[in-house]
C-alpha cells in the first residue's frame, strides 16, 4: 500500500489564537500583523515531506464562539488537526482540552493525528501557559506538542509536516501495515 498523497488537515483552536497567521505564515511565508475572524478559509500547498510530495489542504476555521455550531462539520472530513492555543491566553488553552474532546467524539475514536500547538512564543513576557504544563498535557492524550510563532516563524513548517507524519502513522496503523515496536509512546517535541 502506498501512503496517501493529499492531506486534508483541519486548523482548531479559539479566536485569536493564530490559526490564521499560522496558515499564512505556511502557506504564503508572510505575517498577517492584523487580527479578522475567519468564518472558514481553505489553502492548499504543494510541498514534499520525508522524501515524498504530499498536498496538503488546510481548512482554518472560525475560533469564535458564535461559530461553534460548525465546527463538527469541519471536523467530519479532517485527516489530522492543528490544535492551537496562544501561550498568553489560559482560556485558549482550556478550550483546546475541550476541542481534543470533541474531535475524538466526531471521529467517534479513542485516538486521532492530533498536534497541540502552542503559538505566540515570540510574546515570552506575556506567558500564561507554562511549556511543561503543556507537555505534561500533551503527553497524557498522546499527541505531539510544538511551540510557534506565527510572526518570527519558528516551528510553523514543522507543525504540518510532523501532522502529516501523524496522518501516514495513523493511516499505516490503521491498515494494519506498521507493527507494534514501531507505534512507540507519545512523541512530545520542543523546538524552541
Amino acid at each position: 500500500m502506498s501512503l496517501q498523497l493529499e492531506y486534508n488537515l483541519v486548523m482548531v483552536g479559539g479566536g485569536g489564537v493564530g490559526k490564521s497567521a499560522l496558515t499564512i505564515q505556511f502557506v504564503k511565508s508572510k505575517f498577517k500583523d492584523d487580527y479578522d475572524p475567519t468564518i472558514e478559509d481553505s489553502y492548499a500547498k504543494q510541498t514534499e515531506i520525508d522524501g515524498s510530495k504530499a498536498l496538503l489542504n488546510i481548512l482554518d476555521t472560525a475560533g469564535q464562539e458564535e461559530y461553534g455550531a460548525m465546527r463538527e462539520q469541519y471536523m467530519r472530513p479532517g485527516e489530522g488537526f492543528i490544535l492551537v492555543y496562544s501561550i498568553t491566553d489560559r482560556n485558549s488553552f482550556k478550550e483546546a482540552t475541550l476541542l481534543h474532546q470533541q474531535i475524538l467524539r466526531v471521529k467517534e475514536r479513542d485516538s486521532f493525528p492530533v498536534i497541540l500547538v502552542g503559538n505566540k512564543c515570540d510574546l515570552e513576557d506575556q506567558r500564561q501557559i507554562l511549556t511543561n504544563e503543556a507537555r505534561a498535557f500533551a503527553q497524557k492524550i498522546e499527541i505531539p506538542f510544538l511551540e510557534t510563532s506565527a510572526k518570527t516563524g519558528a516551528n510553523v513548517e514543522e507543525i504540518y509536516y510532523q501532522l502529516v507524519r501523524e496522518v501516514r502513522r495513523f493511516d499505516s496503523k490503521s491498515h494494519g501495515n506498521e507493527s507494534s515496536d514501531d507505534l512507540g509512546g507519545p512523541r512530545c517535541c520542543i523546538i524552541l
